[in-house]
């Protein structure tokens, strides 16, 4: 937080500055496009979270603005905390002309348009803000009232609830850092990739906590998101010996197969998929179901991990599960085909690839099964 506060009394000093926070997108590994002032911007808020003045206004505007121009144009951007952070803060201003700002941001993507709160929209006051906005000449006029009205014209949010919206978000984002969810601390830190003190944050919220499921499974996912795979496969394991249905079981092993592989510890990765293929068994067309093609893609993915001769007697067993398993998406064909031909089942590896041609020949079958 030092650096962050650091950030802000700069920017305070000199608007300028301000330039740095704007949009940069830049283009990512996945081809997808990414804002690399996102994680400035982050700072910069939980600076002011904690610090909050009037004279910050602008600065505020300006970083809400950027968020809507974040979420309209990077296509993974979502909705973040940032972006929830950044319109409460505005709207505890209370100015009426932020409601096109807030606006910018809740028709940005799917997900800014379900889940940014209307509440936002109406920070100024209910009433003063619905006739401002049917004054104004705004473009969007029509579009914002129908989203503050019902049929009848009336408003969507009473007063009284958005006294009650302001309290909630208060205790979401609270003035004081000694009140934040622990967890907080430990996403906010990944975010910025300072991972040595996301490790530590995570450590002190696990030590005092019960070891149930919610616990271990914040815990593991947590762990994998650090690249901490064999921390994670240990959690698993104790994650594992509280569940009791062969359906849990079977997913579970197969996370457990993951976090080994990722960890380079492939002979454990493989027991951990056989005793999947032990447990799913007993799940009723278990090769139907999303689990079916999760067995098939984590040995597929062993095998082309492991050294060769490991990798070998994993494809037999990748390959014997997938001629059980129908529907599999082609990018999993052509890996089986990939695992085949690296562990020298040539006729195997036709045979996959004859499958992938056959499965590229049906229009929209790739996106239907990924949405599956």
């Amino acid at each position: 937080m030092e650096s962050a506060r650091e950030d802000l009394a700069r920017l305070r000093q000199d608007r300028s500055s301000w330039q740095e926070l704007c949009y940069d997108e830049a283009v990512g590994a996945d081809g997808y496009a990414y804002d690399t002032a996102m994680a400035r911007r982050a700072k910069v808020l939980w600076a002011l979270q904690y610090d909050r003045r009037a004279e910050d206004h602008g600065l505020l505007r300006h970083i809400a603005e950027q968020e809507a121009v974040c979420r309209r144009k990077a296509p993974l951007a979502g909705l973040s905390d940032e972006t929830r952070l950044a319109g409460f803060l505005l709207a505890e201003h209370g100015e009426i002309s932020d409601i096109w700002t807030h606006w910018a941001i809740k028709r940005a993507n799917f997900d800014t348009t379900t889940a940014y709160d209307v509440e936002h929209l109406l920070a100024a006051g209910v009433d003063a803000t619905i006739e401002h906005v049917r004054e104004t000449e705004h473009e969007d006029k029509d579009a914002l009232l129908k989203q503050v009205l019902d049929r009848r014209g009336e408003p969507i949010v009473a007063e009284d609830e958005l006294a009650a919206w302001f309290e909630r978000k208060s205790e979401q984002f609270p003035a004081d850092p000694d009140d934040e969810d622990p967890m907080t601390w430990v996403d906010r830190a990944r975010l910025v990739g300072d991972v040595d003190a996301a490790r530590e944050y995570l450590a002190r919220w696990a030590e005092d906590r019960p070891r149930d499921q919610s616990t271990l499974s914040q815990l593991r996912y947590n762990q994998s998101a650090l690249g901490d795979y064999a921390a994670a496969a240990h959690t698993q394991e104790e994650y594992l010996s509280l569940l009791s249905t062969s359906r849990d079981l079977a997913v579970n092993w197969c996370t457990l197969a993951e976090y080994r592989r990722r960890a380079e510890q492939y002979e454990a990765a493989l027991a951990a998929l056989r005793k999947c293929g032990r447990v799913i068994v007993d799940v009723p067309n278990w090769e139907q179901y999303s689990m079916g093609r999760t067995y098939v893609k984590e040995l597929v993915l062993l095998a082309l991990a492991a050294d060769v001769q490991l990798a070998s007697a994993v494809f037999a067993e990748a390959d014997g599960v997938a001629s059980a398993v129908p529907r599999l998406p082609a990018t999993m064909l052509a890996a089986t085909a990939e695992a085949a031909e690296r562990t020298g089942h040539h006729l195997r590896a036709e045979h996959y690839r004859e499958r992938l041609a056959k499965e590229r020949e049906q229009p929209g079958a790739e996106a239907d099964r990924s949405h599956r």
